[in-house]
């Protein structure tokens, strides 16, 4: 077989590999969508475990077989040796969202000491968690919290993240919230709020609840953590 017969042969070989998977990835968006209800599927992959294939969904990470013939739903998939939720972490690299990405401008900006260690939070002003969050975050010094309102537990949650983006220091006014239950001034004016914008954010991270924590050069936090782990993420 000359070079030239050869290369046309891998051509072909490449381009049936590549129909095929893709037809893998059709039947299981065609089998699977029935049993969740027609959410949206954003990726299918194959994953590297147990010859099963990753779901990317809004409401998180399913894993089907190769024909789409069951879904595993809510499962976590974690380390046997280190203890890390492989599946938060493969919806990380699914995402492919960087740090640097976050739109600041859109998150409440409290500094303490020098400010040199950087973190961002999203955050529900009714959410008790929350609230024991920033009991621990006040033990920490020398860092930058960029808190991002996203009010998804009521339609009050929505008032108050108003209330406090609308705020004159808004940093002062999200610490005596969530700190003292002191709410923000009444505002009498209307201003521009982020808040919409910070719920379609939560939705493209598949942020599902508060606390979540992001960190520059760690993976993130879901839910309340001590100030002791914050401090070994920022390191």
């Amino acid at each position: 077989m000359n070079t030239i017969t050869r290369a046309a042969v891998a051509a072909v070989f490449l381009a049936s590999s590549a129909a095929h998977a893709g037809s893998v990835e059709d039947e299981i968006v065609r089998n699977v969508t029935p049993l969740l209800n027609n959410m949206p599927v954003e990726k299918v992959v194959q994953s590297q475990h147990a010859g099963l294939y990753e779901i990317l969904t809004p409401r998180g990470l399913f894993y089907t077989d190769k024909s789409g013939s069951f879904v595993i739903f809510n499962a976590v998939m974690v380390d046997s040796k280190t203890k890390v939720n492989l599946t938060d972490r493969r919806v990380d690299e699914l995402i492919k969202f960087n740090f640097s990405d976050f739109p600041l401008k859109d998150a409440i900006k409290t500094v303490k000491g020098d400010g040199s260690r950087v973190m961002v939070t999203f955050e529900d002003p009714n959410c008790g968690f929350c609230k024991k969050l920033t009991g621990e975050i006040d033990k920490i010094d020398n860092v930058t919290v960029y808190t991002f309102l996203m009010p998804i537990l009521s339609p009050d949650s929505t008032t108050k993240a108003k209330a406090v983006w609308c705020s004159a220091d808004r940093s002062k006014a999200w610490a005596d919230l969530m700190g003292r239950n002191i709410m923000p001034a009444q505002v009498t004016s209307s201003c521009d709020t982020p808040i919409e914008r910070n719920l379609a954010l939560g939705r493209r991270l598949h942020v599902n609840g508060t606390p979540a924590i992001y960190y520059k050069n760690s993976p993130k936090e879901r839910g309340y953590v001590k100030a002791e782990q914050i401090e070994a993420k920022l390191k």
